[in-house]
């Protein structure tokens, strides 16, 4: 997990293509700047960047689907909960499963689990499209290899 460059997965650990699903790893790094305000004495994982480490999740799961020819952008959060705290240097599970795909949306089920517990979980709306630019999609295939999606068709 790289915060400042907002690249939160580490690696897809199961991709399940029949159930439309998938496991991904984070490691939230030991230090980062992200945690000298958030909060000083008390260093925790802000929601939002849990909420946007599901939402990559969902995105590559997406993108895996359909064979990384399309691009899924963010688009809502139906509903979204937090349970308990994440600390640097932990290790989460980001579970993804496509509940609805069609007209250029999809719905995305999302959690976050650390050390067996449940940490958070959130609905997701996604928009997916063609590829803006060929600079983009030439990234975010790198990225899904790096991922260990080593299936990353051309598109």
């Amino acid at each position: 997990m790289r915060l400042e460059y907002f690249q939160m997965l580490d690696e897809i650990e199961t991709l399940d293509r029949d159930q439309a699903s998938l496991v991904a790893v984070a490691h939230v790094p030991s230090e980062s700047s992200v945690f000298e305000g958030h909060f000083p004495g008390h260093p925790i994982m802000p929601g939002v960047l849990l909420l946007e480490t599901m939402a990559q999740a969902a995105g590559y799961l997406l993108m895996t689907l359909d064979g990384f020819t399309r691009m899924p952008f963010f688009a809502g959060v139906k509903t979204a909960g937090f349970r308990a705290f994440v600390h640097p240097g932990s290790t989460l599970k980001v579970n993804a499963s496509r509940l609805h795909a069609g007209s250029g949306y999809a719905v995305v089920s999302a959690s976050v689990h650390c050390r067996g517990t449940r940490v958070g979980d959130a609905q997701l709306t996604m928009r997916t499209m063609p590829f803006p630019s060929d600079a983009l999609a030439r990234h975010v295939r790198r990225e899904g290899e790096r991922l260990g999606l080593t299936k990353v068709e051309a598109g």
